[in-house]
């Protein structure tokens, strides 16, 4: 209760949104690579479905959306003395409540996922990390910083790394492997790495429909549009800087997250429409933005693919049993109606089911690790040849 009385004087309202699956695995053991496939590293870009800590220590605001469409915003820094672990990554980190939580102590979050997946590394660690080594750098790091989005105004609300930030870290990368390994071996470790995208999730739920700023200039079709192109360009711009073999990441069945059936699900909890359909549109144009860059041969030489997770995670929630999971429409944390981020951390509040491999989300907001390892078994094995 300590933290909660330092926030006595504010009405607030946690609502998670969001979440996007990076990967991992049904078996435990890593994926088979066609003979064909050399991965030297794995890079990553988005938000904090991949982000092992880069966003450690930002200052950030938290637009929180209510039943009214009335918005709080709680800063959040060091003088809360709230115990925040750099975590903000993969399983049950939060795209929208911008509280840190140790996903290492939940035992829920599988990291690294896609290094494991392509046999590089078992984990992928943050670049800002202070413990990340150059050697590190040599096999793969992840740029993402939560809260960001394609829409440039989702991570200057945030205060977080926007994707331009990213590439610019990225950037600063490069010249440290060239400096370590010389240009030629350099040029082998960009061109032959793996480049996972994976953000856009904040774009809908912080951005559009938690302020004020995009709705009354952009409906669905024209926000995706929106952000389809910068998508398309930070893909351009990725590839100007040698990567060659880049999965691109689209968006969940939002609407069907547990916050999001308690926020606008009605009396039944029911998928929240407008979430999904925004979703829909949005993974609509990315992929569309795929097609058109193989079509013009844009980016010669370049594997582009593009990740579908709406209908595989729509499918575990429709069919829970089908997939061996007993609870779909509440997480296991807590009452599962909401909470997720240090109201999800078992040294803040102990009251977690007893088993979460019956659950298909975690929080508020984050799918369990089982179900995530459902889905990459389902993405990743779909699209692994692609990369060749």
């Amino acid at each position: 209760m300590g933290f909660l009385s330092q926030f006595q004087t504010y009405f607030w309202t946690i609502i998670l949104f969001l979440f996007m699956v990076l990967n991992c695995h049904v078996n435990e053991a890593a994926l088979v690579l066609p003979k064909n496939v050399t991965v030297t590293a794995v890079f990553v870009f988005g938000d904090s479905i991949v982000d092992p800590g880069m966003t450690n220590g930002i200052t950030r605001l938290m637009h929180v959306r209510t039943y009214m469409d009335q918005f709080i915003v709680v800063k959040i820094n060091e003088n809360f003395n709230i115990k925040t672990n750099l975590f903000f990554s993969n399983v049950q980190k939060l795209i929208c409540s911008f509280f840190y939580v140790d996903g290492a102590k939940l035992n829920q979050t599988p990291k690294g996922l896609h290094a494991e997946e392509f046999g590089v590394k078992e984990s992928v660690p943050a670049y800002l990390d202070p413990k990340t080594q150059l050697q590190d750098l040599l096999t793969g790091v992840s740029f993402a910083s939560g809260a960001a989005g394609y829409d440039p105004l989702t991570a200057k609300t945030a205060n977080v790394i926007a994707m331009s930030g990213q590439l610019e870290l990225f950037k600063e990368c490069i010249k440290k492997i060239k400096g370590a390994v010389g240009e030629e071996r350099a040029a082998t470790i960009i061109s032959k790495a793996i480049y996972i995208v994976c953000t856009g999730s904040n774009d809908i739920s912080n951005t559009y429909f938690s302020t004020p700023f995009r709705r009354p200039h952009y409906d669905i079709n024209g926000y995706a549009e929106f952000n389809a192109r910068y998508a398309n360009q930070f893909l351009q711009d990725l590839y100007g800087l040698g990567a060659r073999r880049i999965g691109l990441y689209g968006l969940p069945p939002i609407g069907c997250v547990p916050s999001q059936r308690t926020i606008g699900g009605g009396k039944n909890r029911d998928c929240y429409e407008a979430g999904n359909q925004l979703a829909i549109a949005y993974n609509t144009k990315l992929s569309g933005v795929i097609d058109s860059l193989k079509a013009v041969y844009t980016l010669p030489n370049t594997k582009l693919i593009f990740f579908d997770i709406y209908y595989p995670l729509l499918s575990i929630i429709q069919n829970p049993a089908k997939y061996g999971f007993e609870v779909a429409k509440k997480g296991c944390c807590a009452t599962g109606l909401l909470e997720a981020g240090i109201f999800c951390n078992p040294t803040s509040i102990p009251l977690l089911c007893p088993d979460a491999s019956k659950y298909v989300f975690w929080d508020g907001y984050h799918p369990t690790e089982k179900a995530y390892k459902i889905l990459v078994s389902i993405t990743t094995n779909m699209h692994i040849k692609d990369f060749s």
